[in-house]
């Protein structure tokens, strides 16, 4: 299983874009996702994130919300990456990993959400994922191959979700 996920809603300005801290809505939505995760039964046992504030933030909320405890992999090349980059990041992961959320940036995790997608999973999840892909949304695919093999359109999409506070 693949989880790819946006980053929750982050602060306009900081010092540098890296540096951008959550909002409060954002770590409110971000508590939501890993409340839906943990709802649908998600249970991850591997976690990439990028290594900006923002997607460090999205994790944390995500794992308190989803009761996790995993240490991340903080990758410096999913701040800037490409689809491409990103699927390379996934491709590397240790054999042992078989349930993955990866916390990125859009437009990437758009991009390689819609690209690794084989067209033949849930129709509603996938009508969802097109019309966006905002702050603290999340596709959920199925892939059984090994991740050294993972190629685009190769994944099942089997849920789509955009976290959000039901305050907000």
């Amino acid at each position: 299983m693949l989880v790819v996920m946006r980053h929750a809603k982050a602060q306009q300005y900081a010092p540098t874009d890296h540096e951008r801290e959550l909002e409060p809505r954002g770590r409110r939505d971000a508590v939501d996702a890993g409340s839906w995760m943990a709802l649908h039964e998600i249970e991850c046992d591997y976690v990439l994130v990028s290594s900006a504030v923002r997607t460090i933030g999205t994790w944390e909320a995500v794992a308190e919300a989803a009761d996790w405890d995993i240490d991340p992999d903080v990758d410096d090349s999913l701040y800037a990456a490409g689809p491409e980059t990103a699927l390379d990041v996934i491709r590397s992961l240790p054999d042992e990993a078989t349930s993955v959320l990866l916390i990125g940036h859009n437009p990437t995790v758009a991009y390689l959400a819609q690209l690794l997608d084989d067209g033949d999973g849930d129709a509603d999840s996938i009508s969802e994922m097109s019309q966006g892909f905002p702050t603290c949304a999340l596709t959920v695919f199925d892939y059984e191959g090994e991740w050294a093999d993972l190629e685009m359109g190769a994944a099942r999409v089997t849920g789509f979700h955009v976290g959000r506070d039901p305050r907000s």
